[in-house]
């Protein structure tokens, strides 16, 4: 499954220097990093505070670079960082608008000293706008969206999707996507650019099909009424007799009539019009106390392998042993502790096993510079605790 090499992977030779921040960036990193990017991050001397922080081997999304500590007020470590930028392919960077160019390290700075450096930059709001300067979360970022409106069962008040929709999907995914697009079209133009990788953006734009259901009158603004927000009683999760719960999703009306056929129900009443939306409620209700009959595990196990589209709803210490993820290594072990794979996956150059997040410590510094900045320049550096 993974490259033996220690940095396989489709990214082996692109260079990413990434200035430590939280959510994101990090992650976005991450992502980099596993397919073969060769990172160093750059952390403060003293923890910020911000996030929530954890014990390292805790801290997944820092997993396959070493970190070197700084203090970016001090000019000696601005010009070392410039120093690493110079040979970079790209940048993280995730503070507010304005903090780089404060700190010396903005756009016009880094550009110039290398002018093929893709320049990621991600913020909730972006770099622009009435909102720019202010201070939010995933949550704030995908309200604004549309997004967290259209989430939630009937009744009830829009239910946060964790932090996954808006730091995740909408910041790490495309602030990835977007420096991958960035070096590919630098190695062309050779010239660099700054990307604005807003959360606001990102969610918009992954909310794409959706709102052209919603402007096709497909998906009506009332939470858990429509196709796929819990209103059709096809596309569900039903708790069964052990207090645990399936997911249930066979929208197609060949799936659909094979579950009630599974399900001994092909003739009953509330069944038969399967877009008959005025009929879901009472549809609902009759799977409901059906499922109620055996153990999710029961279910799974009757119906688990046919074309009825249903599936356990696991938490996370039962997703690591169940028969699918462990064929595909989807979870893997590192040191201890349950991290996914990298993805995605690649037939001709694969991603090398990812390593566990490393130590704070001014060995692992010394170690993520080289390769960076001759051994000299590095001592010289560590002598003068420009770094540790």
């Amino acid at each position: 499954m993974f490259a033996a090499s220690s940095r396989g992977g489709p990214l082996a030779g692109v260079r990413v220097v990434e200035i430590a921040g939280i959510g994101p960036g990090p992650l976005a990193a991450m992502f980099l990093a596993d397919l073969g990017a060769t990172v160093i991050r750059v952390d403060r001397k003293e923890p910020s505070g911000l996030g929530a922080p954890r014990p390292a081997q805790f801290d997944l999304g820092l997993r396959n670079r070493k970190s070197i500590r700084v203090d970016l007020k001090d000019p000696d470590a601005v010009e070392m960082v410039l120093e690493l930028i110079a040979q970079a392919d790209a940048l993280i960077e995730g503070f507010r608008p304005g903090v780089m160019e404060r700190l010396g390290l903005g756009p016009d700075t880094c550009l110039t000293r290398n002018p093929r450096l893709v320049y990621g930059r991600v913020t909730g709001w972006g770099q622009d706008g009435p909102l720019s300067q202010v201070a939010g979360h995933d949550l704030n970022y995908i309200s604004i969206t549309g997004a967290l409106h259209a989430m939630g069962r009937a009744g009830q008040a829009p239910t946060p999707p964790l932090n996954v929709l808006g730091d995740y999907a909408g910041g790490a995914l495309y602030l990835a996507f977007g420096l991958l697009a960035g070096i590919i079209e630098a190695r062309g133009s050779g010239k660099g650019q700054v990307v604005d990788a807003a959360m606001v953006d990102g969610v918009a734009s992954i909310m794409t099909v959706t709102m052209g259901l919603h402007a096709a009158g497909m998906l009506g603004k009332e939470r858990g009424t429509n196709l796929l927000d819990t209103g059709a009683h096809f596309y569900e999760v039903y708790e069964c007799a052990d207090g645990k719960f399936v997911s249930v999703a066979p929208i197609e009306g060949k799936f659909y009539r094979l579950l009630l056929e599974k399900l001994e129900l092909q003739d009953h009443p509330l069944l038969q019009k399967q877009m008959d939306r005025t009929q879901w409620p009472q549809a609902k209700a009759v799977l409901a106390a059906k499922f109620k009959e055996q153990s999710r595990d029961e279910w799974t196990r009757r119906f688990g392998q046919l074309d009825v589209c249903l599936a356990p709803v696991l938490d996370f210490d039962e997703a690591s042993s169940h028969p699918h993820i462990e064929a595909r290594g989807t979870l893997i072990d590192l040191d201890g502790v349950t991290h996914p794979a990298p993805g995605p996956r690649f037939s001709r150059t694969p991603a090398a096993r990812p390593e566990s997040p490393a130590a704070l410590s001014t060995d692992n510094a010394v170690d993520a510079l080289r390769g960076w900045l001759p051994d000299e320049r590095i001592e010289t550096l560590r002598a003068h605790e420009t770094f540790i």
